[in-house]
């Protein structure tokens, strides 16, 4: 099975993302949980962040 880098996937969990971006879990978390509809989305019971979106919202956010 091929394996996409985290670079190129659209969409990632919140593990993913928090190696991606160098954020703790925990952050990520409540990063996802407060910006549902932003960058943020849930499927099942799971949080996926949207890839561009998050990075938009860090260049825009001088704090996170």
């Amino acid at each position: 099975m091929y394996e996409l880098p985290l670079g190129e996937k659209y969409t990632l969990s919140i593990k993913e993302a928090a190696v991606y971006f160098n954020i703790g879990i925990k952050k990520m978390r409540r990063l996802a949980e407060e910006n549902m509809g932003n960058f943020a989305l849930v499927s099942g019971n799971r949080y996926l962040i949207i890839r561009t979106k998050f990075e938009e919202y860090l260049q825009n956010n001088s704090t996170i």
